[in-house]
């Protein structure tokens, strides 16, 4: 059965807004907790984008729902081992139930350093390596690793994770469906694409997790939350590799003004219409999906979790 969670946008709410919407969460019914990893926001109108660790050392003590990254790129503005080392602190605050979502990465927060930014081809052989240098961290013994992109030398998580830490693989097309499968517990990606979901399946992710997101915006005026969305959320709607390759806010911005809002309210569900917004759900779970986080656009949360504890998730039988 389909699991159906929360999902917390760094990028668009402050540490403490982020904490509030996971206690509401809790109370509306949803039983899981998605947060992005981000050191910028998409666009300037978002406004945020905190440390994701912190706020997950505080999301441990304030609820008990387990909490995955999505995602994480653990490949160039952090080293493997210290991404192991967060998440392995993860793990143990909150009891087990952490899950590492990783992909490879966009260039808007991991040109930072000054770092080349890699092709594709590049960055999945350097996420395939961080993986393996994550997994020999995360069992608490001593490692040395001299690899292609990573040297670890003498390193010991002290603090490891008791028991496993699943590890996620993010992709939008079928070559990174394959690795997910190959190198991954699980796969994470953002459509209801169930040829996605078998690429991923027939890759070696048989038995595996599938986990997607989808941001909405509830609210009484269909019309004002088109606006919302159209506003913080365009990117959403960027095709191609451009969300990859973009490096500042301020180029999101201007390739933005290319999405209209009559885009947006094509493909983003707005508004109170109960059932439009069940659907929305229900496609992930035709496709396949073990978990889906849904993420509120906007700051009228409360209304949000008020319709989805009374309406929404009762409608999808949760």
């Amino acid at each position: 059965m389909t699991e159906f969670g929360y999902f917390l946008s760094c990028e668009e709410f402050t540490p403490a807004e982020l904490i509030y919407q996971a206690r509401r969460a809790t109370r509306a019914g949803f039983t899981r907790l998605a947060i992005s990893d981000h050191f910028h926001p998409w666009n300037d109108a978002q406004g945020n984008s905190a440390f994701v660790w912190s706020v997950i050392g505080a999301l441990s003590q304030v609820v008990g729902m387990p909490v995955t990254t999505l995602v994480t790129c653990p490949t160039v503005r952090l080293h493997p081992a210290v991404t192991a080392q967060a998440a392995a602190t993860s793990s143990v605050l909150l009891g087990g139930r952490f899950a590492l979502g990783v992909g490879t990465g966009e260039a808007l927060n991991e040109h930072v350093l000054g770092d080349r930014w890699p092709s594709f081809e590049e960055r999945a052989d350097m996420l395939t390596e961080a993986v393996e240098v994550m997994r020999k961290l995360f069992t608490g013994d001593l490692v040395n690793h001299r690899g292609r992109h990573y040297t670890v030398d003498n390193a010991r998580l002290y603090t490891a994770p008791d028991g496993p830490l699943p590890v996620l693989v993010s992709g939008f097309g079928p070559k990174a469906a394959e690795l997910a499968g190959r190198i991954g517990d699980g796969f994470v990606t953002m459509t209801p694409d169930a040829d996605l979901v078998g690429a991923f399946r027939e890759g070696g992710g048989k038995g595996k997790a599938v986990v997607g997101g989808v941001k909405v915006c509830w609210g009484r005026d269909r019309e004002e939350a088109v606006d919302t969305v159209h506003r913080l959320w365009p990117t959403e709607l960027l095709p191609g590799e451009l969300a990859q390759l973009l490096p500042t806010p301020a180029h999101f911005e201007q390739a933005s003004e290319l999405v209209t809002r009559e885009q947006v309210a094509r493909a983003v569900t707005c508004g109170d219409d109960v059932e439009e917004h069940a659907e929305t759900v229900r496609a992930y779970a035709r496709a396949g999906f073990d978990e889906v986080y849904v993420g509120q656009v906007g700051p009228d949360q409360g209304a949000f979790f008020d319709a989805y504890r009374e309406l929404v998730l009762p409608t999808l039988g949760y």
